[in-house]
């Protein structure tokens, strides 16, 4: 068995790039992006401080999450350990740049594909070291397999203590570092020098400390004097996709649940409405999700190609899993057959939900992403989806014939969803973890996303839930109305909030 790795030797390293210049020229890397890159760190005050270096790369995991993630098998783990790609395959769906824990994967502006490191393969199949390797003045970069007890790098890894970075990620990374200093493989250990890094490409996406935190200040033990840019992968596209199918997954959850309580018969309204709600925003999410691909010709790979591990690809069968249902339901409808939407009521609202709930998954396969790690997001994502539901269902309630008992049961439904998202959420950002879980959830609540998260928190929950309750007490649909649009408007900030917050702790 072969099981090819790296041994950095940090202890020989001087920081000079000719690595990531051997790099960029071997596979002709476009200009902003790195498939190795150096960064420096300094530590003490001068005259007693002192620079370390740390070379960053793939890692080759053995249980890599980028592989596991990505839905079209774009990524792959080949017979000797190497991780490898394909970019006839890749469809730029970026999700293995938030599954990777170690900043390796980029989207080359040429190809629109993901890439990073890969062990120089083509180099390697015939029998020759990776370019960084050979380039190396002070032979710092060792490369072998590490199954061989006579090559130089099981020798060394026998002799030396080494180091991996963020081992607590259980990836198994295959890139060892000998004689790092911790705060050069730990991101979180340092912060930005204040008075700038004027050759270093940092953006606003290479934070270090969001807020003044005594738990966070505490973790910094050096600064960062130079480093690459790794910029956010999934901005407002990715939001806006998670708020239309709350709204789809809600609107014909809440619809069954109407269904069951015997207004199938309300043709205009339940019939017809709420599945054509649904089928609409469904459509929408789909536009949306297409529309964020780097390759979005390619977004049939999913279908055609499919690595049924990833939860890109199991989500996109509950999505047209539900369409199907919506459509049965929606042909009901219009032909006034009750009983064929009383059939449909239960696979809806379990598709709504399913819906709804399954970004929980795919978060949870963005194993860098610590944030969204948390066992809340699938109650969150579902109780977010009944409000949104009823909020949809309720909006153009005034134009329909609606009698008061169906009417009364969507208040109440909006309330009781108002409510456990906000419970959820209050113990989601209350609750303490990593420090990168206190990090993201500082820049939520109290650092650059805190006018979003407060708005959702505030006026999405609080005030939106308030009126809910007047509403539902009183009868006044014109109240719920209010409620329901700024329920939707809050569901909107807080996910925008959360899906950049947990992007803002660097990795690397």
């Amino acid at each position: 068995m072969t099981r090819y790795a790296f041994l950095i030797d940090q202890d020989t390293c001087i920081g000079c790039h000719a690595c990531t210049v051997a790099c960029k020229s071997e596979h002709d890397v476009p200009l902003g992006v790195n498939r190795t890159w150096v960064k420096y760190i300094e530590k003490g005050e001068f005259p007693d401080s002192r620079r370390f270096y740390s070379v960053n790369r793939c890692n080759h995991c053995e249980d890599a999450p980028c592989v596991s993630i990505c839905p079209t098998t774009a990524l792959y783990h080949r017979e000797d350990g190497i991780v490898d790609f394909n970019d006839s395959n890749c469809i730029g769906c970026k999700s293995c740049m938030n599954a990777c824990p170690y900043d390796a994967l980029y989207i080359n502006p040429e190809t629109q594909t993901a890439h990073k490191c890969n062990f120089c393969s083509h180099r390697v199949e015939l029998s020759l070291e990776p370019s960084c390797v050979v380039v190396c003045p002070t032979q710092s970069i060792i490369a072998g397999d590490i199954e061989d007890p006579n090559s130089k790098i099981s020798q060394m890894l026998g002799r030396y203590d080494t180091k991996v970075r963020a081992p607590e990620q259980g990836t198994k990374p295959h890139v060892f570092y000998k004689g790092a200093d911790e705060a050069a493989l730990d991101p979180l250990r340092t912060k930005i020098l204040e008075d700038g890094m004027i050759w270093a490409e940092t953006t606003e996406h290479h934070p270090t400390i969001p807020v003044s935190n005594p738990s966070i200040d505490s973790n910094v033990v050096a600064r960062t004097a130079y480093t690459t840019n790794h910029p956010m992968a999934w901005k407002g596209k990715v939001s806006s996709y998670l708020v239309t199918k709350a709204i789809a997954g809600g609107a014909l959850l809440v619809a069954g649940l109407l269904a069951l309580l015997g207004h199938a018969d309300e043709q205009a309204f339940i019939g017809v409405y709420a599945p054509t709600v649904a089928l609409v925003f469904a459509a929408i999410t789909g536009v949306i999700l297409i529309w964020d691909l780097k390759q979005p010709l390619r977004f049939f790979y999913i279908f055609t190609r499919p690595q049924w591990g990833s939860w890109l690809v199991k989500g996109s069968f509950i999505l047209l899993a539900f369409g199907g249902v919506g459509s049965m339901w929606w042909l009901g409808g219009v032909l006034a057959n009750e009983s064929l939407i009383t059939a449909m009521a239960v696979p809806a609202m379990v598709l709504g939900a399913a819906t709804a709930g399954y970004t929980a998954w795919l978060f949870a396969q963005c194993e860098g992403r610590d944030l969204w790690q948390t066992p809340l997001l699938l109650p969150v994502l579902v109780s977010q989806a009944v409000a949104a539901g009823a909020a949809a269902l309720i909006i153009p309630i005034s134009f329909f014939s609606v009698p008061d008992s169906a009417v009364n049961a969507l208040l109440w439904t909006l309330f009781g969803g108002i409510v456990a998202e906000l419970v959820f959420v209050i113990i989601e950002v209350t609750s303490h973890g990593s420090v990168s879980v206190e990090m993201a959830t500082a820049a939520m609540v109290s650092g650059k996303y805190r006018g979003r998260f407060w708005f959702g928190l505030v006026g999405g929950m609080v005030v939106a839930g308030g009126l809910a309750l007047v509403a539902a007490l009183t009868g006044e649909t014109s109240i719920a109305v209010a409620a329901s649009v700024l329920a939707v408007a809050g569901i909107a900030a807080y996910k925008d909030a959360f899906v950049r917050a947990g992007q803002s702790v660097p990795l690397s």
